[in-house]
């Protein structure tokens, strides 16, 4: 009997693990307006954005998860 490959669950190092997230979900985790968010990007101080197609944009969730922790160690 044939047994059928494994289904390897490990995400492949070249690509983050999560879901992506669209923009009014990263509004709401973060707690910033969009021109604040794409001012940051812009800057090199937010994760950024891809682009799926002409009207879809998306963040990877670990991505903001890192700079939500980040912020909140420089705080204290």
């Amino acid at each position: 009997m044939n047994a059928l490959p494994q289904i390897n669950d490990a995400v492949s190092p070249s690509l983050p693990a999560g879901r992506l997230l669209r923009l009014p979900e990263v509004i709401a985790r973060v707690g910033l307006k969009r021109s604040a968010i794409y001012q940051r990007m812009s800057d090199g101080r937010f994760p950024r954005s891809r682009s799926l197609g002409p009207k879809c944009t998306v963040w990877v969730e670990s991505e903001i998860d890192a700079w939500i922790r980040d912020i909140a160690k420089q705080a204290f």
